[in-house]
């Protein structure tokens, strides 16, 4: 069975941590040391450069690209100055997903993606043909797996039906649970697949949100991280690791002591009344 590290490292902000080559090489490498081998990234990220960024550290230092999976993602029409697009729009069309997994493996100098995700769900989407152009690069031998990202259970299970999928990749954190409740974590122990978390810190919204739901948060996590002996992030992290779906988790840091937070949430047994105790101060309510 295709797996992931516990821990993945996301790469969305990558273009922002303004790091040479050499200093993404080393930075690659203190994630691999911590046990974090899985890197996601997308085709759009970083305006269509965050690829790219961590492609050429792969290039200087080829050996790193052995030890770890890279996963990407496609299906977005993002404008840009290159793409001088109308308007931001979905493609799963073969022509336009074909073209995008061959643009990401020049940009990271790969001869195979591990794990290619359809990033959004596209309402034009053809199961059947999408299923057809999947069979078609794995043939090639141009991606390993496929899987999706912000996927419905419905749309999970159609193309599901066509192409075996690995994860969906969907938002959870403290501030925001909807997946607890819209069927996908369901649907991942249903079928024994291990769901991707984007966002698990809320787009850093756990520790600089001004809003009241934010505040209340803080101040459960607080007292709850205070008496494991722990940092936000870890308990954060520990948060999300603790649902019974064996979700990955995606780091959005390019801190080494962020990295070692987030994989630190491995070794925390967090028990439900302090995992309830979050979800009520998110809620804002006791349970039903």
């Amino acid at each position: 069975m295709f797996e992931l590290s516990p821990i993945v490292a996301g790469l969305w902000r990558i273009v922002d941590w303004k790091l040479d080559v050499q200093e993404r090489v080393h930075w690659i490498e203190q994630a691999l040391e911590l046990g974090i081998t899985s890197f996601d990234h997308a085709d759009i990220y970083g305006d269509y450069r965050a690829e790219s960024l961590f492609g050429e550290a792969l290039k200087t230092a080829s050996a790193l690209r052995q030890r770890m999976q890279l996963i990407t993602k496609c299906g977005i029409r993002l404008r840009s100055a290159q793409r001088p697009y109308r308007i931001n729009y979905y493609d799963t069309s073969a022509s336009y997903v074909r073209a995008e997994v061959e643009q990401s493996l020049r940009n990271l100098h790969t001869e195979q993606l591990d794990l290619v995700l359809i990033h959004r769900p596209d309402y034009l989407m053809d199961a059947a043909a999408l299923a057809d152009t999947f069979a078609t690069l794995t043939r090639e031998g141009k991606v390993a797996h496929w899987g999706v990202s912000n996927h419905t259970t419905s749309q999970f299970a159609l193309l599901h039906q066509h192409c075996p999928l690995q994860t969906n990749q969907v938002e959870l954190s403290p501030l925001q649970m909807d997946a607890l409740d819209d069927g996908t974590l369901d649907q991942a122990q249903q079928l024994g697949l291990r769901p991707m978390i984007w966002s698990p810190l809320a787009g850093g919204r756990l520790f600089s949100g001004d809003d009241e739901q934010a505040h209340r948060v803080r101040a459960e996590m607080s007292t709850i991280a205070a008496r494991y002996g722990i940092s936000l992030t870890t308990l954060a992290f520990a948060w999300v690791l603790r649902h019974p779906s064996r979700p990955y988790p995606i780091t959005g840091t390019g801190r080494l002591e962020g990295l070692r937070d987030a994989v630190a949430a491995r070794d925390v047994q967090l028990d439900a009344e302090d995992w309830y105790a979050l979800w009520t101060a998110s809620k804002g309510h006791g349970v039903p």
